[in-house]
């Protein structure tokens, strides 16, 4: 596949995707509009996943046979490419389920009492909302957050004022699942460790779609989920600092992760491996391995400019629709490529319905960020989030789909 530095062959990308190739509903092309939610998988991905199973399949970490050896080389492989994508510590990297499990491993982890405070944002995903609402509840800790402005930015004029002495964790996403909002992590890193702070960056939409290096972020935590960037699902990636995860409890316990067991009590291995209990994820680590190779070979910043370009397009065809309200941010300063809006006179899930007759994946709701849309003043929208196989077409295919809706249900003329 040919690649260059600051471009995408998106024709040859397209080719690696088998089901791009498929019809949906009425015989519709697919355009596939909803990498936001998964990303669809590319052959080379496919490919790694099924040859663990027919060539390599071995419990890693669990046998002095061949298949074992070769199955722990590959999960072990996977682990050192994701750390050099992030920039992190071979250590550093631990395999969770997703996100999520990553990042409730952090907080059902962290020691916390009464006085103590978590700052979290109004634009976060329920993801990394849910699980610092429970820690306040066990704990007695109290929960505190940053508000949204009405152009869907976080509002940073209090940053300094809402972390205190008392701050244990700022928890933030990388970029909004919504709005495709990117907060400064790098300056709220800094403001929460002059507080003596940890923070915790939540890099679901962001490690897929842009460059992304933990030590330039500065964070102490952070979470992402492998099917959202052409991997499989059922795997995701915590890292976290070598010297935090070396003070942090197991959170799941079993096989895999001991060092010493007698009936009267365990001693547990260091991390990673403290941190992942049963037979790894083998397969699964195979895919993301690859699907790591695919990205670099691609070139993030390459990546990156061209969801950049197609999100200008749809924010400049969707302005154009009367009707139509974006969400979040006009311009692509700060933003990814995730576009919801609302169409006036039309429930987003009628949206939707009409999108997908016409061969368009969208997703539609409150997207996990019910806060946020409630901040917004809306209590669901529609979205479109953009991926490496996306065309401008299929930009245009949206604003056209769009378009029909309204006069199917008599919104526009």
């Amino acid at each position: 596949m040919s690649t260059f530095p600051d471009h995408l062959d998106v024709e040859a990308v397209r080719a690696d995707f088998p089901i791009l190739t498929r019809t949906m509903r009425n015989g519709n092309p697919l355009v596939y509009l909803d990498s936001g939610a998964t990303s669809q998988k590319p052959v080379q991905v496919l490919d790694a996943e099924r040859s663990f199973y027919e060539r390599h399949n071995g419990a890693a970490h669990r046998g002095a046979h061949l298949l074992s050896e070769e199955g722990t080389e590959i999960y072990e492989g996977a682990r050192a490419k994701v750390a050099a994508f992030i920039g992190a510590d071979v250590g550093e990297v631990v395999f969770t389920k997703n996100a999520t499990e990553a990042i409730n491993l952090v907080a059902y982890t962290m020691k916390a009492s009464a006085g103590d405070e978590i700052l979290i944002t109004e634009m976060e995903h329920h993801a990394n909302l849910v699980p610092w609402q429970q820690l306040c509840e066990r704990t007695g800790a109290t929960l505190r957050w940053l508000n949204v402005t009405p152009d869907g930015r976080l509002d940073l004029d209090h940053l300094d004022a809402m972390i205190t002495g008392r701050t244990k964790l700022v928890a933030v996403t990388h970029q909004s699942n919504v709005t495709g909002t990117i907060p400064p992590v790098a300056e709220i890193a800094r403001a929460a460790h002059d507080k003596g702070a940890l923070v915790l960056a939540d890099a679901a939409q962001s490690v897929p779609h842009q460059p992304v290096d933990v030590a330039a972020l500065g964070v102490d935590f952070l979470a992402f989920s492998a099917h959202k960037m052409l991997a499989p699902y059922g795997i995701g990636v915590l890292f976290g600092r070598a010297d935090l995860l070396e003070a942090m409890p197991p959170f799941l316990t079993g096989g895999s992760m001991i060092e010493v067991v007698r009936m009267e009590g365990s001693t547990f291995l260091p991390p990673p491996q403290r941190f992942e209990p049963g037979v790894p994820a083998v397969a699964e680590a195979a895919g993301l391995g690859a699907a790591v190779d695919y990205l670099s070979g691609l070139g993030m910043s390459a990546v990156a400019a061209h969801e950049e370009s197609l999100t200008a397009h749809a924010l400049d065809a969707l302005r154009e629709i009367n009707g139509v309200r974006i969400l979040g941010p006009d311009t692509t300063k700060d933003r990814g490529g995730a576009v919801a809006f609302e169409v006036e006179g039309v429930h987003p899930h009628d949206v939707g319905q009409v999108l997908d007759e016409l061969g368009i994946a969208v997703r539609t709701g409150h997207h996990c960020a019910w806060p946020l849309h409630r901040a917004l003043g809306v209590q669901a929208s529609t979205r479109a989030t953009f991926y490496v196989y996306n065309t401008h077409a299929e930009v245009d295919a949206l604003a056209d789909g769009i378009r029909y809706a309204q006069r199917f249900f008599g919104a526009r003329q």
